[in-house]
């Protein structure tokens, strides 16, 4: 006989992190991360308890994705969203995660190819093997946060170089 599904929505974070600390793998660690997120976004408690709850949906991410390239770039795309969220709406601090400096060193690290390289290559996209649209929409998808970011930052290389991204990434398929 199946087990009901348990409302993980009703539990508290402590709770919730102490039913991730055995998961390496699965579903659960998936329906973890929605359930903490929302709490983040939707949630009227104090920063550090949003903070919090972000943190969870953070690691049920890093630990649900596999190695294939597309599980691992949405892992990134998922961090980096709900990362310049928490920037923008609870505020920025010395940690990595909330820092937006670390969240564009991040973002740049996670790129294969410069900015020029990803538009030059998408030039005639529809013409590409499947493979290499694919490696461009990652691209595109890993630089989708970068807009909401950029105000963040002081003036300087990190900026730029993302500015130069936001550009490339209008050609993107």
């Amino acid at each position: 006989m199946d087990q009901p599904i348990l409302n993980l929505s009703s539990l508290s974070v402590e709770a919730l992190e102490a039913r991730m600390a055995g998961l390496q793998r699965g579903q659960e660690l998936e329906r973890i991360r929605v359930v903490a997120q929302s709490h983040v976004y939707r949630s009227t408690e104090p920063r550090h308890a949003r903070v919090r709850w972000a943190k969870l949906s953070l690691a049920a991410n890093r630990r649900f994705h596999g190695d294939d390239p597309w599980d691992q770039v949405r892992m990134r795309c998922q961090e980096f969203m709900l990362r310049t969220w928490v920037i923008e709406h609870l505020g920025a601090d010395d940690d990595p995660d909330w820092n937006p400096e670390a969240l564009a060193n991040d973002t740049l690290a996670a790129l294969w190819l410069e900015p020029h390289q990803a538009e030059s290559n998408s030039a005639g996209w529809r013409d590409l093997p499947i493979e290499r649209i694919g490696a461009l929409r990652r691209l595109k998808n890993l630089t989708g946060h970068i807009d909401r970011l950029m105000p963040r930052l002081e003036p300087g290389s990190l900026k730029d170089q993302l500015t130069t991204w936001a550009s490339a990434r209008q050609h993107l398929p």
